[in-house]
């Protein structure tokens, strides 16, 4: 547009975003963080190394590993005695991660399903101490914010990933911090991964999702050591106008020319990490506490119940695109499974993520007695409503109402405890085969800080 209609005719020049973030990279130290910051991060690698012990026998990460065959390395595949190189168990360990959709959440993403595997892969690799580990973990968050927040858009209402598509930057900058890199090589390893990013929002409710974060690990591994002898890439491949951050970006509204924000401050205080209490799409939780205290309050039945109502984002309404569900990780994305599997059964955990029970006559019957509601009033930064909302009615003609439900127990603002983080960690362990030494484990990541080098990552399953 020219001047005459008030818009300049050049837009201002994009900050160089790219270089910015090798040199913080770079610079980031264990001992500049927060204490806060290190505690987070401690309690995403319980929680992760947790839903990856889960997952770990799930097709997903098995028909992968049995595909890959990978030769032997450095790191642990699936915490057991298997190993494989780096990237590889990256891979592998990271599609387990996501493979329940148990993990943690933040920054519309799954940050510790990518971060966590890539970190523990290559630290393995390199030998580095816990707190290499655990500042490794916090760079990549920051990066991973730094570059999400620049845009006002929902890149999963254009069909992208944010896992998928943050997460092999993020990784990069992980495992570029565990190596060492200098400010342009650093530079060069995010800007490389950048070119790793995808991944599709119509996958979901597929082994392809889990996939997502283990091949974002994947990246992060690979596009450090490439950037490490050398590999190059643009220096401005993420602020460019055909580069990362505009190419992908939902509507075109990004922000290429505000300066790095990056650790100051840190972004990991402000937007934190939420724990998981159900292993299904997060777009589920605050409706799934809504309903569960309903029918807790009311002693509520199947039978009882006329309709189900659920109010909620636009957003996280697309998201949860299966209506008539029959497979166990169909049901993760389906508001229907979610509302009439916890009223039958009283709960939603693992054991009721199964093909079997979301195939159940009773639960089916349940699937056209639920509706959504469309929410208007979203929260522009996360894409959920301000508050969720369960309306039931009954069969004698009540009307019982949730309430808005702002948050879900394990959100950043009302978080598990930390017995019930340790519960999660050892329900997880045990059903992944940990046995006897889940505990030993939880107290080894509890300490994570005081381990000197990487000797402690041991089989724990046969």
């Amino acid at each position: 547009m020219s001047p005459a209609h008030g818009v300049p005719m050049n837009p201002p020049a994009p900050f160089p975003i790219t270089r910015a973030l090798g040199e913080w990279i770079a610079g980031a130290r264990f001992a500049q963080m927060p204490p806060e910051a290190i505690a987070i991060a401690r309690i995403s690698f319980i929680d992760c190394v947790g839903v990856t012990l889960a997952g770990r026998r799930d097709v997903a990460p098995q028909t992968l590993l049995d595909t890959l065959e990978p030769a032997d390395g450095d790191a642990l595949v699936l915490f057991g005695a298997r190993r494989a190189c780096a990237p590889d168990a990256a891979w592998i360990n990271g599609t387990a991660a996501h493979a329940l959709d148990f993990d943690d959440v933040a920054l519309r993403g799954h940050p510790s399903a990518v971060l966590v595997p890539a970190i523990l892969a290559e630290g393995q690799a390199l030998n580095v101490s816990g707190k290499q580990m655990l500042a490794a973990w916090v760079i990549g968050y920051e990066t991973w914010a730094e570059l999400i927040y620049r845009d006002e858009g929902q890149h999963s209402l254009k069909g992208w990933h944010p896992t998928a598509v943050f997460g092999p930057v993020a990784a990069a900058a992980a495992c570029a911090a565990l190596r060492g890199l200098d400010s342009r090589k650093t530079a060069h390893a995010i800007a490389l991964a950048a070119s790793h990013a995808g991944g599709l929002m119509a996958n979901f409710g597929t082994m392809t999702k889990p996939y997502h974060a283990g091949r974002a690990a994947h990246a992060g591994v690979v596009s450090a050591r490439l950037a490490a002898k050398g590999f190059t890439a643009a220096d401005d491949a993420l602020e460019h106008p055909r580069g990362f951050l505009a190419a992908l970006s939902p509507a075109g509204h990004v922000d290429l020319a505000r300066p790095l924000s990056a650790g100051a401050p840190w972004q990991v205080l402000h937007h934190g990490m939420s724990l998981k209490k159900y292993p299904s799409c997060y777009c589920t939780h605050k409706p799934l506490d809504g309903l569960l205290a309903l029918r807790a309050a009311h002693g509520l039945r199947p039978d009882q119940v006329a309709s189900i109502t659920v109010s909620m984002s636009q957003r996280n309404a697309l998201t949860l695109r299966h209506h008539q569900p029959r497979t166990g990780l169909q049901g993760k994305f389906s508001i229907e499974f979610a509302m009439a599997g916890a009223l039958t059964a009283g709960r939603l955990g693992l054991a009721e993520h199964t093909d079997a029970f979301v195939q159940s006559a009773p639960v089916q019957a349940l699937f056209e007695r639920v509706s959504v509601q469309i929410d208007p009033l979203e929260d522009p930064v996360t894409g959920h409503a301000v508050a969720d909302r369960v309306v039931v009615r009954t069969h004698d003609g009540r009307t019982l109402d949730s309430g808005p439900v702002s948050e879900p127990r394990g959100s950043f603002a009302l978080p598990l405890s930390a017995e019930e983080v340790a519960a999660k960690f050892l329900d997880c362990a045990r059903e992944g085969g940990a046995g006897g030494k889940a505990q030993a484990l939880l107290d080894t990541l509890t300490g994570l800080a005081g381990q000197a080098d990487a000797s402690w990552i041991l089989p724990v399953v046969d």
